[in-house]
């Protein structure tokens, strides 16, 4: 019998613009064009994700219940063709996974002697 801790596992590994899509939302209700500017932000630059890129992750995670659209807008003067998106419960449980896999596979890689080089 499957349970929830099973369904979370089986999402991992994330695809990398997954997770910084959750990492977007999991402080605000975002519509698309705020993620692309919030990851973007987050990385200095590193990750520019394109709207096909985000939207074929959105539709996907949607899917797989990790976020909903959200029908609230922000404002009266919000253009109402915006779709704003929220984490899910389910969503932030498996963002959480995936940064203990991470953190776990940080901390194995230094275990190892493998550290970042001096920029």
């Amino acid at each position: 019998m499957a349970t929830p801790h099973d369904d979370v596992r089986a999402l991992l590994p994330l695809p990398p613009a997954t997770f910084h899509i959750m990492v977007a939302l999991s402080g605000d209700d975002l519509h698309g064009y705020a993620i692309i500017q919030d990851v973007a932000a987050r990385t200095g630059g590193a990750l520019k994700l394109s709207a096909g890129t985000l939207y074929r992750s959105i539709a996907r995670m949607v899917e797989q219940g990790l976020i909903t659209e959200t029908t609230r807008r922000r404002t009266a003067e919000d253009d109402e063709r915006r779709r704003y998106y929220r984490i899910t419960p389910f969503g932030r449980a498996v963002a959480r996974a995936e940064m203990r896999r991470l953190t776990d596979l940080v901390r194995l890689a230094r275990a190892s002697g493998l550290t970042p080089a001096p920029s």
